[in-house]
């Protein structure tokens, strides 16, 4: 039954609503009424529950003095009746002292919910989180409740300013929730005196005029501090002019990127030799890559040669990169031919059959890239090579020669076909699909690389040579405690068709097999496996203990994984201001080996 209220009491909640009995805007029940007489009592906003039954749960009644904790129980009575969404005091000051008005919103049945706001989490998906709320009556814990069920959900996303900011029902029974997903007004970059301001923003994931994701703010920390330009990087959120806006400020302390080197070296196959170097892997504050190495063997001409390359990694606004690198190089090469019946045996047996000869290889490789999602990334390179026997050293084979004077040498070898099958031009198209979530492509500690390549080379190319190479490389990071890492990776490589010698696997060496010569195995299918303990010594310096296996096998033979040769060993890893520095002391089936190199480890 709807209880019918006295025309005066229904003006007063009407000036109640507008808010025209305020002071100062602020409604009078802000103000301190201590000592102050209630003169009356009286309810608003009740239709179906009798203002009789809501002033019989109170203890405030007229006449008695104002005692704001008593007022608070009261509401706190009048909610626990359960029949109201809402309860609120309000006051109305007179002459006589002050008079009291309940107002009450009474629970209504959910006839449906509406949301505001949202455009990272989908309306049906919202619809699911609250979906126990229709039909039934619901009062303001419920609904605070499902707020924060909602908010809870966003934050799990990485949207982590996002709230709700209102919840309304509608005389209907429609709940409209209101939410602020916390948007990017936009961006400023600290820091940055070469690097332009563009090359960085374009690595963020965050967007402008997008909520701001946490996820999202990590993952464009580890692309930007992957660009190898900085030595630190830092993102912070400065308020916006929009309520529970941000401005995204990114912070980087900039790191020397170009080189220039002379110097000297020194390798097993090519002896010693000397070098220049310059480049830059910011140049001129773009992010493109230039590199100019010239060298000269001293002890011969092995070694001898020049590297010239640039890389664009951003042409266009689809991420695409591009790369082009001109060779053209002279290096020592052993074979060791075919005189064990299980890969190419080793340097051991072989040494003193084995053949050693300069060769020359020159051109160009030609590269294009693009991003496919986040972590994919394919490739394609054109390759254009040509390979020249230059030079014969020792051994028992001049393959200049017609008539070598090793009885035991197989015929093929001695026919001339070795220069044949072995040397002129490649012309191949390779594709490759990556799979790179480091967290560090420098210095991984956690994450996964996984690359799947294809070389296809053939005459429609118009090389000299016909033959498919298949690649896998599988790599995989382990956090051990705050500072430890563990490593493995897994190679596996298969050819088919008329493979030459530059284009067969090599393994060997600190790259792929530490403790054996460089390029000691060779073939046209290969398998090696590794592990790490990575630990640090000191500031820029870690320690390593490794593990490596591997081999080569060459024509008919299949893959033999029992006589896989091995290798153990400790090294360090050493940054300096020309780049990491490799090094390590392996022991291997030939004894101990140390190792040097430039350059990141796997």
């Amino acid at each position: 039954m709807k209880v019918t209220k006295p025309l005066w009491r229904i003006v007063l909640t009407f000036c109640l609503t507008i808010g025209i009995l305020c002071n100062g805007g602020a409604p009078l029940y802000a103000a301190d009424f201590t000592g102050k007489t209630i003169i009356d009592v009286s309810v608003s906003g009740n239709e179906t529950v009798p203002e009789s039954s809501i002033l019989q749960v109170i203890k405030v009644h007229a006449g008695d003095q104002f005692n704001a904790e008593a007022l608070q129980q009261d509401m706190g009575a009048i909610y626990a009746l359960g029949n109201f969404y809402d309860v609120h005091v309000n006051f109305i000051q007179v002459p006589e002292g002050i008079k009291l008005v309940y107002s009450v919103i009474e629970k209504k049945a959910v006839t449906g919910m509406v949301f505001k706001g949202n455009t990272k989490v989908s309306t049906d998906f919202l619809q699911n989180l609250v979906v126990t709320l229709k039909g039934n009556l619901v009062d303001n814990k419920t609904l605070q409740e499902k707020s924060q069920a909602i908010e809870k959900y966003y934050h799990e996303q990485g949207y982590i300013l996002a709230k709700v900011s209102n919840v309304a029902m509608d005389s209907d029974g429609v709940v409209t929730i209101f939410i602020n997903e916390g948007m990017v007004e936009g961006f400023v970059v600290k820091g940055n005196d070469k690097t332009k301001t563009n090359v960085i923003l374009r690595e963020m994931n965050v967007k402008k005029d997008q909520p701001f994701n946490a996820k999202a703010a990590k993952r464009s920390i580890q692309k930007i501090d992957n660009l190898g330009f900085f030595d630190d990087v830092n993102i912070k959120l400065n308020p916006g002019r929009e309520p529970n806006a941000v401005v995204v400020e990114v912070d980087v302390k900039e790191k020397r990127t170009g080189t220039f080197t002379i110097g000297g070296g020194y390798s097993q196959t090519d002896g010693m030799s000397a070098n220049i170097g310059i480049g830059d892997s910011n140049f001129n504050g773009s992010g493109n890559k230039v590199n100019i190495n010239l060298q000269r063997g001293l002890t011969s001409v092995a070694g001898s040669g020049y590297d010239i390359s640039y890389t664009n990694p951003w042409v266009d606004d689809k991420q695409t990169s591009f790369s082009i690198d001109y060779f053209n190089s002279i290096n020592e090469w052993n074979d060791y031919g075919p005189f064990t019946s299980v890969g190419n045996g080793s340097a051991t047996d072989n040494t003193t059959l084995r053949s050693t000869y300069y060769r020359r290889s020159r051109g160009v490789n030609l590269t294009l890239g693009r991003p496919q999602g986040e972590y994919v990334r394919n490739y394609i390179t054109y390759t254009d090579r040509k390979d020249i026997y230059q030079q014969y050293i020792s051994g028992p084979v001049n393959y200049l020669e017609t008539d070598p004077t090793a009885a035991d040498w197989d015929k093929t070898y001695s026919d001339g076909s070795y220069l044949q099958n072995n040397f002129g031009t490649v012309h191949s198209m390779t594709l490759s699909r990556i799979y790179d979530d480091r967290d560090n492509i420098f210095n991984p500690t956690e994450g996964q690389r996984f690359s799947l390549t294809g070389e296809f080379a053939g005459d429609a190319l118009g090389g000299d040579f016909n033959f498919d190479k298949y690649t896998i490389d599988a790599r995989k990071y382990f956090k051990v405690g705050s500072k430890q890492t563990v490593a493995l990776r897994v190679t596996g490589g298969y050819a088919l068709g008329d493979v030459p010698v530059s284009s067969q696997y090599v393994i060997g060496g600190i790259d792929t097999l530490r403790g054996y010569q460089d390029e000691e195995f060779t073939g046209d299918k290969m398998f090696t496996a590794s592990a790490e303990y990575r630990f640090p010594v000191a500031k820029k310096i870690d320690g390593v203990l490794f593990t490596d296996y591997g081999n080569a096998w060459n024509g008919g033979d299949g893959y033999n994984l029992n006589n896989l040769v091995h290798s153990v060993g400790v090294g360090l890893r050493i940054d300096t201001p020309i780049g990491p520095i490799r090094l390590d002391v392996a022991h291997g089936d030939e004894g101990n080996k140390c190792e040097f190199g430039f350059g990141g480890q796997f």
